[in-house]
């Protein structure tokens, strides 16, 4: 895809991208497909994807007990516990507010090990990386942004979204849905949003503005970025998502540059 060496002119040392039919058939790539990188909390979408394969198992219900007091799984993997972003500090009741919290995935990751028996990087390896062939993928330490893999593997995820095969698609689409409608919150690096929509560990990108997403996105788009430079998003009205993966931090440069990007990707594709 032509609109791929738009990358060429960002101001990165190494990126890597892919583009994902609904088919799970590569529409288009560029730079090194199996080079690691750091995730940061592109992490999330993988330790949710194991979450709802513990679900799905029987480890775990969506609305039992995890967390602070009146919190449930449900609340952690929509940012919804009321834990503070990086400590296990109550901020709020159970579904008052949107507040973004790596906190609360790692407390989901340990209450996962306790219910399953399994260390938690060990579950979304045999949950998650194995069976889907992210051979290069792994979870080195939290639940929420210790991730690491590559474009090559996160291509498999990104097909696996948009044809889940290790969960029910019902499932899939609860998890790509509006948890708690209406509630406000910060988007981290974009400020106050209202609503700040999220599913369950998918953000969705709803009617959010300004977004890391293009603005010809549909509202049903849903996925994550990462701190490292990173994001995946799947836009399941135009049938395709993209992967990106960078050695350079997230800052203003990707502010400026992730959604015209995107524009140009759906664009071409769709023209296709």
């Amino acid at each position: 895809m032509e609109s791929l060496r738009i990358i060429e002119t960002w101001p990165v040392p190494t990126a890597a991208a892919a583009v994902v039919r609904a088919d799970g058939t590569l529409a288009g790539t560029y730079g090194p497909l199996s080079q690691r990188f750091p995730l940061a909390s592109v992490t999330k979408p993988l330790a949710a994807y194991a979450a709802l394969v513990a679900y799905e198992e029987g480890a775990v219900e969506l609305d039992e007990p995890a967390g602070p007091p009146g919190a449930t799984v449900r609340h952690l993997l929509a940012h919804t516990s009321g834990l503070a972003f990086d400590e296990q500090r109550a901020m709020a009741q159970p579904g008052d507010r949107r507040l973004y919290s790596n906190a609360g995935f790692e407390v989901l990751g340990d209450h996962i090990a306790k219910q399953s028996g399994i260390p938690f990087a060990d579950y979304v390896r045999q949950a998650v990386f194995e069976p889907l062939g992210m051979a290069s993928s792994t979870l080195e330490g939290s639940p929420a942004k210790d991730g690491v893999s590559t474009v090559e593997d996160l291509a498999r995820f990104a097909a696996e979204l948009q044809a889940p095969q290790l969960i029910h698609p019902a499932t899939a689409a609860e998890a790509t849905h509006v948890q708690y409608p209406g509630l406000k919150g910060v988007l981290p690096a974009y400020g106050h949003q209202n609503p700040n929509d999220w599913g369950l560990g998918f953000e969705i990108r709803g009617a959010k503005s300004p977004h890391w997403t293009g603005s010809s996105s549909s509202p049903r788009t849903y996925g994550h970025f990462g701190q490292s430079g990173t994001f995946l998003w799947v836009d399941p009205d135009a049938g395709v998502a993209c992967v990106v993966l960078t050695d350079r931090a997230f800052g203003p440069w990707a502010a400026e540059v992730w959604p015209a990007f995107t524009d140009a990707v759906l664009a071409e594709f769709t023209r296709r």
